[in-house]
């Protein structure tokens, strides 16, 4: 679910598939993907941005590997952890499987 939307978004904010593609391998942060605000907005729209929610993303996602420990330390509390954590596991899966879905699109005479 939150690939689709996230995808439909890029595509229409960037004006098509292609240049959406592009702009996320650019910078996933960058004018028309902004990836983190799409996770965060996610997370409070599912009701995730609390820590079972954020528990219940790394209990799903527990095989996969957390990147970039810096933002995760510096927070206070463990609840701040918690929700740092899952976002960015949360983040980098929905990055690779936009990447795949936008490919897939543009594979099948997608714009």
């Amino acid at each position: 679910m939150a690939v689709d939307r996230f995808c439909e978004r890029i595509i229409q904010r960037n004006e098509g598939a292609q240049k959406a593609l592009e702009r996320l391998r650019a910078n996933p942060q960058s004018e028309g993907i902004w990836l983190n605000e799409f996770v965060d907005a996610f997370f409070r729209d599912a009701l995730l941005d609390n820590p079972a929610g954020s528990c219940l993303i790394l209990q799903a996602l527990a095989n996969h590997r957390v990147n970039d420990f810096t933002n995760i330390v510096d927070r206070n509390t463990v609840e701040e952890m918690l929700q740092e954590m899952a976002k960015q596991t949360f983040a980098a899966l929905l990055y690779r499987k936009t990447e795949e879905a936008l490919e897939q699109t543009l594979a099948f005479g997608g714009e």
